[in-house]
C-alpha cells in the first residue's frame, strides 16, 4: 500500500463550477429506457419530492443526517478482511480534453534536509478532479439546499456563508455499495448517451443481493475510465453514461446520504430532455444528497468482484475549508 507524503496544500477556490460473481450474465434484464421526464414533472418534483425543513429549518448537512453513530458502527461491522480501496483519481498536472482545469503541482524546496511542495486546486469541481460537493455550490431559482437563499449568502467575496464544506469537517463515515451496470450488462463500459433506468438498478439488486438504504453511500459505475483507458481522453460532457432522470423519486425513496459516480449526469441529452444537471442538481439542492463527483470506480470494482462483496465501509473526510463550495477528497472503502 502507498503511503502519501505530507503535503503543503495551497487551494485557490478561484472557479465553482467468498465466492466470485459471475460478471456477464445478469439473473435480471432490464428493460430500455422509456420516455423522457418533462420539464413539466420535473418542476413539480420540486415540490412533491423536496427534503427542504425535514431536518429543521436551519439545517445545513441535509441527507448526512441520516448517517447516526449505530449507523457507522454497522458499516464498521463490514470491514471482515482488512482490504482497502481508493476512489480516488491521482491528482492530474496535464491538461486535456477532460481536464481542461488540471491541478497545480511544484517542489518549492529540496535540500539535503528535506524537502516541500504546493499543490493548487484551481478548480474544485473540475472534470478531473475527485471531489465532494457542499450544498452551496448548485441552486434553483437563487436558492440552495433547505431554502436558503444565494444572495447575500454565497458571495466572491465571502464565499459560501450557508451550506459551505466545512459542515462536513468531521468526516463521512457509512455503509457504501456500489451498482457496476457494465457487469451486470457484461461489457467493460456504457456506450455514450446510454441511461440507466430504476430496472437496471433493481436488476443489479437481484443479481448481488445488496441494496442501498437509509443513510447509505450509493456509488455509480457506468465505466468512465475504462473507456478512457480502451480510447483515449474523451469530452466526458459530450460522451458519458449516467442515470436517467426517471430514477429521481427512486432516490427520495432510498433515502441515501451520499450519491458517488463518475461524472454528473449523461450526455448527449437528446431534444426534449432535461439539461445534464437535471438529476445532479435535484439531488444536491431538493433531496440533501452530498455529491461525490469525478470518482475512480476501477479498483473498487475490480476488489468487490474478487471478494463477491459489494457492500464496504466507506470513509469520506474533505479539507476543512470555511466558506467553500466543495473539497477535493480520497474516499477510502474498507472490506
Amino acid at each position: 500500500m502507498n503511503h502519501s507524503k505530507s503535503l503543503l496544500l495551497a487551494l485557490s477556490l478561484a472557479c465553482s463550477g467468498y465466492l466470485l460473481l459471475a460478471s456477464t450474465v445478469p439473473i435480471a434484464v432490464a428493460e430500455e429506457a422509456g420516455p423522457f421526464i418533462s420539464e413539466a414533472l420535473y418542476l413539480q418534483w420540486q415540490e412533491d419530492l423536496s427534503n427542504w425543513g425535514r431536518w429543521g429549518p436551519d439545517d445545513e448537512l441535509g441527507a448526512l443526517n441520516l448517517i447516526t453513530p449505530q449507523k457507522r458502527k454497522e458499516a464498521a461491522a463490514l470491514v471482515q478482511v482488512g482490504i482497502t480501496v481508493s476512489l480516488a483519481r491521482n491528482a492530474d498536472t496535464v491538461a486535456s480534453v477532460d481536464n481542461p482545469c488540471p491541478v497545480r503541482w511544484e517542489m518549492i524546496s529540496a535540500s539535503a534536509g528535506g524537502a516541500s511542495d504546493r499543490i493548487s486546486y484551481e478548480c474544485i469541481h473540475g472534470a478531473g478532479t475527485t471531489h465532494i460537493d457542499g450544498f452551496a455550490h448548485r441552486f434553483f431559482d437563487g436558492k440552495m439546499w433547505n431554502g436558503y437563499p444565494v444572495a447575500d449568502l454565497v458571495t466572491i467575496d465571502g464565499g459560501a456563508l450557508k451550506n459551505a464544506v466545512l459542515t462536513m469537517k468531521d468526516g463521512i463515515v457509512t455503509r457504501g455499495v456500489l451498482y457496476d451496470i457494465p457487469k451486470l450488462k457484461g461489457v467493460p463500459y456504457l456506450e455514450p448517451g446510454t441511461r440507466i433506468t430504476i430496472a437496471d438498478l433493481e436488476a443489479w439488486e437481484e443479481k448481488t443481493g445488496v441494496k442501498a438504504g437509509a443513510g447509505d453511500a450509493m456509488l455509480l459505475r457506468w465505466g468512465r475510465w475504462a473507456r478512457r483507458d480502451a480510447v483515449g481522453a474523451f469530452d466526458t460532457w459530450a460522451e458519458a453514461a449516467g442515470f436517467d432522470n426517471e430514477v429521481i423519486p427512486w432516490l427520495k425513496q432510498r433515502d441515501i446520504a451520499i450519491l458517488g459516480w463518475e461524472t454528473p449526469g449523461y450526455t448527449p441529452r437528446p431534444e426534449g430532455d432535461l439539461p445534464t444537471l437535471a438529476l445532479h442538481d435535484f439531488a444536491l439542492t431538493m433531496l440533501g444528497i452530498h455529491l461525490l463527483d469525478r470518482a475512480d470506480l476501477e479498483a473498487l470494482s475490480e476488489m468487490a468482484e474478487t471478494l463477491g462483496k459489494w457492500e464496504f465501509m466507506l470513509m469520506i473526510a474533505p479539507l476543512p475549508i470555511p466558506n467553500g463550495t466543495g473539497s477535493p477528497v480520497n474516499p477510502i472503502a474498507m472490506f
